[in-house]
């Protein structure tokens, strides 16, 4: 029967991604080869909770199949291994983008992401959701063959897991999907059901459909391999850790250990269960502007999705798991899930939980939380920012660095270790944390034994704007406004003399840099914040902070807005400052000093990483004061 299809073959060449993928898979010398068979089985079980769900409107779907599984079946002979499923199946545009591309979304990521180390590379099968083609860690050829639920026609794709691959219409009796591997004479272990049983209950017991095992020409019901439960719906004390971790690489496409299982269930008025992951190492996608959720949500045990973006924050996007609530209808819709009230309390829940359980770690696994600070800090944050009610729960247990440590530290510590006098946690924020801890504004600071939090995250800026003080002490950036350092004891001293200041000779050079470089600056006054640099730029206290600036115009954030000009300090006792001064004193204005004023505005700019707003005339007035040097 052909169902008036084409029955030409048609040969595909496979995405270059792909392709290097096949490469890296093929020849790799990973030890594991056989996770293939997880990586399969979860795909299957996959296709099965997704038609239970299609099936809650379109019931006719599973009319005269309604009992989902997975079965394995081989012939010893022929050194076939097979896995076959009755879920959503395929139609042949499906099984060409599925199989033969890894999703565009990923595909620049993946490619990205390869180090050329090749037991390291086939790590990111699981991640990028392409496990299917593990298959070829095992096999020299694999033949699919599916048919869409609902549909007549099936297809077959086969490939060696070369360059190309091809596809045919086929037949199938029934729905879903059925992989034969050709396995390699290497691979023959994958053919022994001792081999088998251990692999599935290793790695596919917490799968909540039976996973089947048949044998050579068997035609009965075969043997069950798994627990055929779901996993979140058994006791705590009858899960093992594997099993946890088996489940959360299932859930979250993982190939790593998780860091911390939540694994809970709540009772009352509304009714869910939880088992959630905190990963081991970040997620690839967890920088994505889209910062989608990555959790599956549950009604009643059936499937409902994995893209529910009201379940949980956008700054918990980290997770991973599931969540089944007794309380949605089983018919939700993706407009009821934006506005439920139930999965709004579910949300509140997860949010209290999680957190709950991180203020634990940070309280009493100090270095444990330190590890997960420095994967997910960056994320968490986020929400100092944007939940108005648990912002705050989230700032008393984040860590930032700062020039006292190489360790990270909480406010709470900073607060202690702060000099008598000091009345604000100062910080200064930037990109790269080298250039931050060699910034000139510091200097003072340093030279006074005062702690500054060195903040590198983009959103450090934007949560700054919401928070202005933590345990009655005011944030105080130290790239703006006066820096006040005068009332500050100084560092037991080093010896060195400090040169005195001329503040005749200071007040003339002020007024002749006012004049060069008006309309460029602010503002030229004396800094107390300067020890051994000669000058550098700070913001007005009312204007933006200069890092924040830097990130709205670089995003075209700004509008129509002016930019701020910023206030140029002078090092008073910075040697060639005080020459300049000198030569005011003596020789009145000339353009020598007004071009050492320009000089030493673009010197400011530069090291705040700013370019050279005329270059020419940079190099210019540079060439001129080298060759004529401060007038005597």
């Amino acid at each position: 029967m052909n169902y008036g299809m084409d029955m030409t073959e048609r040969t595909h060449e496979f995405q270059a991604e792909v392709a290097k993928l096949l490469d890296i898979v093929t020849h790799s010398l990973y030890s594991e080869k056989e996770i293939f068979l997880r990586e399969l089985i979860s795909n299957a079980s996959d296709a099965c909770d997704r038609l239970r769900y299609e099936a809650l409107t379109r019931p006719e779907l599973i009319k005269d199949d309604p009992e989902f599984k997975v079965v394995i079946s081989v012939d010893e002979k022929a050194q076939l291994l097979t896995i076959m499923d009755n879920g959503i199946g395929m139609t042949e545009q499906e099984m060409i983008d599925n199989l033969g591309t890894i999703a565009r979304s990923g595909t620049s990521r993946f490619s990205a992401a390869l180090t050329g180390d090749a037991v390291k590379d086939v790590t990111l099968i699981g991640q990028f959701g392409v496990g299917f083609y593990s298959a070829f860690m095992v096999a020299d050829k694999v033949t699919v063959t599916s048919r869409k639920a609902g549909e007549e026609g099936a297809t077959v794709w086969t490939s060696e897991g070369h360059g190309s691959f091809s596809t045919e219409p086929a037949e199938r009796s029934g729905r879903g999907t059925t992989i034969v591997l050709h396995l390699r004479k290497e691979a023959k272990e994958y053919l022994e059901p001792a081999r088998l049983r251990q692999i599935v209950k290793t790695y596919a017991d917490h799968i909540a459909i039976p996973v089947v095992l048949k044998g050579d020409g068997e035609t009965e019901e075969g043997e069950t391999l798994n627990s055929a439960s779901a996993l979140w719906t058994r006791a705590k004390s009858e899960i093992t850790e594997e099993q946890y971790t088996e489940f959360y690489r299932h859930a979250g496409q993982a190939f790593d250990t998780p860091w911390l299982t939540l694994h809970s269930r709540a009772e009352g008025r509304i009714e869910y269960t939880m088992l959630l992951f905190i990963p081991g190492q970040p997620p690839f996608d967890l920088f994505n502007p889209e910062r989608k959720s990555r959790l599956k949500l549950y009604v009643k045990r059936v499937f409902i999705t994995d893209d529910c973006e009201e379940l949980i924050p956008a700054y918990l996007r980290f997770l991973r798991g599931v969540v089944d609530s007794e309380d949605l209808p089983l018919n939700v819709s993706r407009e009821m899930l934006q506005h439920n009230p139930v999965l709004q309390k579910i949300r509140n829940g997860l949010v209290k939980k999680v957190l709950g359980e991180l203020e634990k770690k940070a309280t009493k696994e100090a270095d444990g939380f330190a590890g997960f600070w420095e994967n997910f800090g960056a994320v968490l944050k986020e929400g100092i920012y944007e939940d108005a009610v648990n912002g705050e729960r989230i700032l008393k247990i984040a860590l930032f660095n700062n020039t006292a440590s190489d360790k990270k530290t909480s406010l709470a510590d900073y607060i202690s270790r702060m000099k008598e006098g000091q009345d604000a946690i100062y910080y200064i924020t930037g990109d790269d944390l080298g250039a931050l801890k060699s910034s000139p504004q510091l200097e003072g600071f340093a030279a006074k034994g005062v702690e500054v939090l060195l903040l590198t995250d983009a959103i450090d800026s934007f949560w700054l704007s919401r928070i202005s003080e933590f345990d009655g002490k005011p944030f105080k950036s130290v790239t703006r406004g006066a820096a006040d350092l005068d009332k500050l004891a100084d560092k037991e001293s080093d010896g060195k003399e400090t040169p005195a200041v001329d503040n005749a000779e200071m007040d003339s050079l002020i007024a002749l840099f006012k004049t060069a470089l008006e309309g460029k600056v602010k503002d030229v006054r004396v800094s107390s914040r300067l020890t051994g640099s000669s000058v550098c730029l700070v913001a007005d206290d009312g204007d933006m902070d200069i890092h924040l600036e830097k990130m709205l115009k670089a995003h075209k954030q700004l509008g129509g807005a002016m930019e701020n000009l910023r206030i140029l300090e002078l090092n008073p006792r910075h040697m060639l400052i005080r020459k300049l001064a000198s030569s005011v004193r003596k020789n009145g204005s000339s353009e020598a000093l007004k071009d050492a004023a320009l000089l030493l505005l673009d010197q400011a700019h530069i090291i705040e990483g700013d370019p050279v707003a005329d270059p020419a005339a940079f190099s210019r007035r540079m060439a001129n004061f080298m060759a004529g040097g401060i007038p005597a």
